[in-house]
């Protein structure tokens, strides 16, 4: 429907009011904080649109094209029509790829109700021009100044009249025909062409510096000729003593029409570095999935009997995190990820004790029954929707304090969508292709630009979030040499292969308005033309209105498969990525081969049983491709400790190697299971006992036994000061294998007890804005809109008292009841003002059915549905007009 079929709008809410379920629905998808709470009606829906807070999110979330669209209407004429937007934007010359990309810009400002009006009369929302518009306290990004209007608000009329005359315009009555005058020389290319030749050459070198911004410049009390020259014909115009201004018109046309200085209709192509064989990514990233799995173990596996201290602050302690990254055989920032990582994932918890700990969850031991794929996919979800940023620890927040792993300040709420945005650029290079991280960032800050272009904290922290999201997804093993593994993809949503190129390959999601990035990446301008052009002869002129309008607002949702999938979406995902993933994991040995030299290699990974035993049996001593573990006094006693003899530990050994036990190994396990246990240890505070008397002597006669201050109670037994434990590992310390015994004299297995935390919850992502809606949400809310809009805007003929502008209906119970009765026998509609149990009023068309004992029963339109009314509460009755 075009403007010339009905009348144009005159505000924002008819505006909405002319649009379709749809296209309302688009908007409240892109805008979601206008839904939270539900509008009574499109006002109201309306004036929230342009509350500046909502107008600054939505600005903020604009790619940069369109950006710039909303920056050159903010320079425009208000109202501007689309030919003078489309000079602004291209220039007097032209420019193809920008006429054929504004239609979708402007579309896009037009569903996110930024833009309203005609293509004769477009209009910027008045908050988002004040945002936007050109003032000495924020410049625009357009470089330009204030118009030759506004510049000489201030100026005496005598002094506007000299400029006029000097410029060689006839003289005015008044100061405002002098200004319009002034206006016109200044819009009118030819004359100011003629005005400008005229113009001695430092004046024009002048104007060269100032014509890109920023157009304000200083000028001393007595200004040089050539100043003189452009401030007595208006060129240059005084703002504020010793400051003068390059006037928009003057600007406009030194810069041959354009607002900007280069227009970027189109987003920054993401560069492949480097391609490679799709089995080669997928295998490599497999492998460091695999490696993820198995750190994860490792740091639950040490922190299984209780973990670091929780700081007072929270978090850890930079010792802690040092040794865990030593414990893991990694560097800090790494330790940091994984343990971020685990706590994500709700393995890893705080204890809540009085001495407070970081432990393994009683998810973790459910997460250990698994498949080695599914639990890869918790991981890499939990990692996806995360808005915990381990990239920051050991940064400063903004009170200057070390910002520690699991500590609070980690949390970024751009960090899942970010994560989610880069990923999606590596689906669209195809398979195998590893991105340049440069151009991957570039499109990025095309996307989601700052208004203004200024390089701050909030845009180095995206940047900061994209290198950080490369390196994880290598880490965490969805890529493979920097490329995008099939596993990762299935993960994403994507389809299996991206044909590099498509455009929905080429921009994945850049114009979600779910995803809230750019919106111009969607389709390049060779097939945006012909999906927007009104014509064959112009370019596509999208215009806000009814429901026959060609907004653009489907076209963002091509790419919404590649939308963070959640609920059933997200489980989906899950197990098409664990299909693809599982094939490609090692699978799990039964076997080690055991060596002369007191080791055992495993040739890849082990069965969760055996790697248990041997843990307790053998110590690691270096990992990789083949774990290297070895067998030392202290790791066999361990064993022994555990519970096992010897003859548990060579059956062991024997049955799960596939080379003969060595010697050495066999003798190493008789010879400390001889020594183990001979001495006993009991709490007297803490006593020694042995059969044999003349080891206990050997005992007393080392100088080494000095510091346990033993002393003999009987030729068998031996006391101590100390507490049994200390005792235990004084002995050892000395050689000896001492083990503890019970009152009853019954030897106690030491067996390692894992410390849980009670079950709790993985942290829940610190949202970015209000969720945005899913689709039960917004067909109600739209319905809801649409009913108080109606209830709000039908024609009614007042009954009773005359009405105030805004107020619910009064009448009197008699009039009210007469009124009702009167609906019912002729199936008129009426409004109503209620007043419910709460207080709250309302106002609301109904369609009386019946009236008895008290109250009304009828159709109400607004809640599009029967309800009973108490006719107490109703404040009066308007009859609806004719019409």
């Amino acid at each position: 429907m075009s403007p010339e079929a009905h009348s144009a709008p005159r505000s924002l809410a008819e505006a909405l009011r002319a649009r379709d379920d749809s296209s309302l629905a688009a908007l409240l998808r892109s805008r979601p904080d206008l839904v939270t709470p539900v509008p009574t009606d499109l006002t109201q829906l309306a004036t929230r649109a342009g509350t500046r807070a909502s107008v600054l999110r939505a600005l903020e979330r604009l790619d940069r094209f369109a950006l710039q669209t909303a920056e050159a209407l903010a320079v425009a004429p208000d109202p501007a029509s689309y030919d003078t937007l489309l000079g602004l934007m291209a220039g007097d010359a032209g420019d193809p790829a920008v006429a054929g990309a504004l239609p979708r810009a402007l579309g896009t400002l037009r569903e996110q109700a930024l833009v309203w009006g005609g293509d004769d009369r477009l209009r910027l929302v008045r908050t988002a021009r004040e945002v936007l518009a050109p003032s000495p306290q924020h410049p625009s990004p357009t470089g330009l100044g204030p118009t030759v209007r506004e510049a000489t608000s201030g100026m005496s009329p005598g002094r506007i009249q000299e400029i006029v005359t000097t410029a060689g315009l006839p003289s005015t009555h008044d100061s405002v025909s002098a200004v319009a005058a002034l206006t016109a020389l200044f819009t009118h290319r030819k004359k100011l062409a003629r005005l400008l030749g005229q113009a001695p050459e430092a004046a024009r070198e002048v104007l060269s510096r100032l014509v890109w911004g920023p157009p304000y410049g200083q000028v001393t009390a007595d200004p040089a000729a050539h100043l003189r020259w452009l401030l007595n014909r208006g060129l240059l115009l005084p703002t504020a003593p010793g400051t003068v201004v390059l006037p928009r018109e003057v600007a406009l046309h030194l810069r041959a029409g354009r607002a900007h200085r280069a227009a970027e209709p189109l987003p920054p192509a993401v560069t492949p570095a480097a391609t490679h064989s799709a089995r080669v990514v997928d295998a490599t990233a497999a492998g460091q999935a695999y490696t993820a799995l198995a750190t994860v173990e490792e740091l639950l596996k040490e922190w299984d009997e209780g973990g670091p201290a929780v700081l007072r602050a929270g978090g850890l302690s930079v010792r802690d995190l040092k040794r865990t990254a030593v414990a893991l055989d990694v560097s800090e920032p790494v330790a940091a990820f994984w343990v971020e990582l685990a706590y994500a994932a709700g393995l890893i918890a705080s204890d809540g004790e009085a001495d407070e700990r970081y432990a393994a969850t009683p998810a973790y031991d459910e997460w250990l029954e698994q498949p080695p794929a599914e639990r890869w996919v918790r991981l890499a979800q939990a990692w996806l929707a995360a808005t915990r940023t381990p990239g920051l620890v050991g940064g400063r927040d903004a009170k200057d304090r070390t910002l520690s792993a699991l500590g609070p300040g980690l949390d970024r709420s751009a960090a899942p969508e970010v994560r989610h945005r880069v990923l999606s650029l590596l689906a669209g290079l195809g398979p195998g292709a590893a991105p340049d991280a440069e151009s991957v960032l570039a499109r990025l800050r095309w996307e989601r630009p700052l208004r203004g272009g200024r390089r701050d904290d909030e845009e180095d922290l995206r940047s900061r979030l994209a290198r950080w999201t490369l390196s994880e997804a290598e880490l965490l093993g969805l890529t493979g040499r920097g490329a995008l593994s099939s596993h990762g993809r299935a993960l994403l949503g994507a389809p299996p292969a991206a044909d590099p190129g498509s455009s929905t390959a080429g921009a994945p999601g850049a114009g979600s308005s779910t995803a809230g990035g750019g919106h111009g990446a969607d389709a390049a301008p060779a097939d945006a033309a012909p999906a927007d052009a009104a014509g064959a002869g112009a370019p596509g002129r999208p215009v806000s209105g009814g429901p026959g309008d060609k907004l653009p607002v489907h076209r963002h949702r091509v790419p919404d498969r590649l939308a963070p999938p959640s609920g059933p979406e997200q489980a989906v995902a899950g197990a098409a990525a664990a299909r693809l993933l599982a094939p490609l994991l090692p699978e799990p040995l039964d076997h080690v081969l055991l060596q002369a030299d007191l080791t055992a290699v495993a040739p890849g990974p082990l069965r969760r049983p055996l790697a248990d035993m041997l843990g307790v049996l053998a110590d690691v001593e270096s990992k990789g491709g083949a774990t290297v573990y070895r067998f030392t006094p202290a790791s066999v006693r361990r064993a022994l400790d555990a519970g096992r003899t010897a003859a548990d530990l060579h059956a062991f050994l024997t049955e799960h190697s596939r080379t003969p036990v060595p010697q050495p190994l066999a003798y190493l396990i008789d010879d400390v299971a001889r020594r183990h246990g001979r001495l006993r240890v009991g709490a007297a505070s803490a006593y020694v006992r042995c059969d044999d008397d003349a080891l206990l002597n050997e005992i007393l006669a080392d100088k080494r036994a000095a510091a346990l201050r033993l002393r003999r109670l009987a030729p068998t037994v031996l006391a101590a000061p100390a507490d049994p434990a200390t005792l235990l590992e004084g002995l050892r310390a000395m050689g000896y294998a001492p083990a503890a015994e019970s009152a009853e004299g019954d030897v106690l297995i030491a067996r390692a007890h894992a410390h849980r935390t009670p079950p709790r919850a993985a942290p829940e992502p610190v949202p970015e804005g209000p969720p945005p809606p899913d689709a039960t949400l917004l067909a109600a809310a739209i319905r809801a809109i649409r009913a108080g809009d109606l209830a709000a805007t039908t024609p009614r003929k007042p009954v009773g008292e005359p009405l105030a502008g805004g107020e619910l209906p009064r009448t009197s119970s008699a009039e009210t009841l007469a009124t009702v009765q009167a609906a019912v026998l002729t199936g008129d509609s009426l409004w109503i003002g209620y007043v419910n149990a709460e207080g709250a009023a309302s106002q609301r068309v109904i369609s009386p059915v019946r009236v008895e004992g008290g109250f009304v029963t009828a159709y109400d339109h607004t809640a599009d549905e029967v309800r009973t009314y108490p006719l107490h509460r109703i404040t009066g009755v308007a009859e609806l007009a004719e019409d």
